[in-house]
């Protein structure tokens, strides 16, 4: 970020704070037009102060602010429609949400789609009736075709065959599908054919497809964490496959968010 920056009135979220100094808060925030960048919001942690409660992840904002360097000064903040109040069993998956871009996108690179999907999917959190676990799975699949480590779901890697949605294959993170015979037993992560074509048109309608698509979609974001695992992970209290979302989008402020630290990684 030059020091000259100016950025004013951008659609964002705030993905994680963390108090600063005596009164301040330090933000790492996506924006639309940004990306990932980082904050300095002076004296938002004191009071009185109008940032004290917008600077909150899940809440939709128009921010500005100047560039200082690597960080910039947050100048001013409002909010871009209500709140979005997630219900205690979705709160997790939002954190988790957010622990997977600060980790795997890059400061000042735009994903101006990836952030409409972002907000997207924190919307359908919130709704009711919302299966939380297809959501998981279209996002992390969005953001690695994002960050340019999109996964092969439609044909295998070795001949260039379609996928039969009623063989059995072997997934290899680095590498794509293999036909199960093609490799060792144990070798990537077994999956259906089916559950690949569901995750590639995004149509994960039942409980099978989801636990296996899970297995895959952990395979290959593991993969680019650089051995450091997601401590939003374990937050996660048991809970079925198949858990429901309730609540609304509005505007008040909802059950208390946990937290996780960016230095546990």
């Amino acid at each position: 970020m030059s020091a000259d920056s100016k950025v004013d009135l951008q659609p964002a979220l705030v993905l994680h704070q963390r108090p600063y100094r005596e009164t301040s808060l330090l933000l790492e925030v996506f924006g639309i037009g940004a990306g990932r960048v980082g904050l300095i919001a002076k004296g938002a942690r004191r009071p009185k102060s109008p940032l004290r409660t917008q600077l909150s992840p899940f809440r939709p904002l128009l921010l500005s602010w100047r560039g200082r360097g690597e960080l910039g000064l947050v100048v001013g903040a409002e909010p871009d429609g209500p709140a979005l109040v997630l219900p205690p069993g979705a709160i997790v998956s939002g954190l988790y949400l957010n622990e997977l871009l600060v980790r795997l996108l890059h400061r000042h690179d735009p994903h101006p789609e990836l952030f409409l999907q972002y907000r997207h999917t924190l919307t359908a959190l919130a709704r009711t009736d919302c299966p939380l676990e297809q959501w998981l799975r279209i996002f992390e699949k969005r953001l690695l075709n994002a960050v340019g480590y999109g996964l092969m779901l439609d044909r295998t890697t070795a001949s260039g065959d379609p996928i039969d949605p009623k063989a059995r294959y072997h997934y290899i993170p680095d590498h794509g599908p293999v036909e199960a015979g093609a490799r060792e037993k144990g070798a990537g992560v077994r999956v259906k054919g089916s559950t690949l074509l569901a995750l590639a048109s995004e149509q994960l309608m039942d409980a099978a497809a989801l636990k296996e698509a899970k297995h895959l979609m952990r395979s290959a974001i593991n993969m680019h964490l650089e051995g450091r695992p997601l401590v939003s992970r374990t937050l996660y209290p048991k809970q079925s496959a198949r858990a429901r979302c309730g609540g609304t989008e509005q505007g008040a402020s909802g059950p208390e968010v946990p937290s996780w630290s960016l230095s546990r990684g």
